[in-house]
């Protein structure tokens, strides 16, 4: 066992426990019924994330007119689930085949993928935010780049997750992949807000799965994440 500390997560104590199996390092992800996704209908934003969003859209980045109609349609919604406890990388690690080929390669290692349910448990621990560390964001700059941030921090389980909107981390859901939009928002100049969404809890990021499963994103799979999972087996 590399440790155990304790932290505060949710206004209560908790504890991140970390292993290491073959110089990797796990972390434990508690399972149970959770709940996951994000109710964007009811959110409020606040004026700043509205006005920042109406900046983006006067440039033609936007789903919607309305913040909470893009939300909708990127973060996945609000439902409850019963997942298994597992011990899920501290680091995402970049793929070494095409994303077909990896749950072969993962299993020579007696690792998985993690199914798009177990990520997003994995990132939020139980937080209903839009984020992992809460709902607002900086938004007089852009993650990318940005040492002093929220996302450069761990999260409440300890992993190194939702951190870089460059990093696309690929689940076993072929129609989702999670983490970050592969640069896109930052490159395309989406505006502040728009350029931290990626690393929204929620984020299934739909388009960008297109890219990387369809034809474009072809040889292309060194630039692309995942996170293995060791399932635990009952004694």
């Amino acid at each position: 066992m590399v440790g155990v500390e304790a932290v505060e997560h949710l206004g209560g104590p908790s504890h991140r426990v970390r292993i290491e199996r073959d110089g990797q390092e796990f972390a434990l992800i508690p399972g149970g019924r959770v709940t996951l996704g994000f109710d964007a209908r009811t959110w409020r934003p606040t004026a700043e994330q509205t006005a920042d969003y109406a900046v983006s859209r006067e440039q033609g980045f936007e789903y919607g007119t309305d913040l909470r109609e893009h939300l909708v349609r990127v973060l996945s919604p609000r439902r409850t689930v019963v997942l298994p406890t597992v011990l899920m990388a501290v680091e995402g690690e970049q793929l070494t085949e095409a994303p077909a080929d990896m749950p072969a390669v993962l299993a020579e290692r007696g690792l998985r993928m993690p199914t798009s349910d177990e990520w997003e448990h994995a990132c939020g621990a139980g937080a209903g935010t839009v984020f992992r560390w809460g709902d607002d964001c900086p938004l007089d700059r852009i993650p990318y780049g940005d040492l002093t941030g929220p996302h450069n921090e761990p999260n409440a389980f300890g992993l190194r997750i939702a951190h870089d909107t460059y990093s696309t981390e690929l689940t076993s859901d072929t129609s989702e992949v999670r983490g970050g939009d592969g640069g896109e928002s930052v490159c395309g100049g989406y505006g502040h807000l728009l350029a931290w969404l990626p690393l929204a809890t929620a984020h299934t990021h739909p388009d960008t799965a297109e890219f990387v499963y369809g034809e474009d994103g072809d040889g292309l799979y060194e630039d692309f994440t995942v996170r293995p999972v060791l399932t635990l087996r009952r004694a």
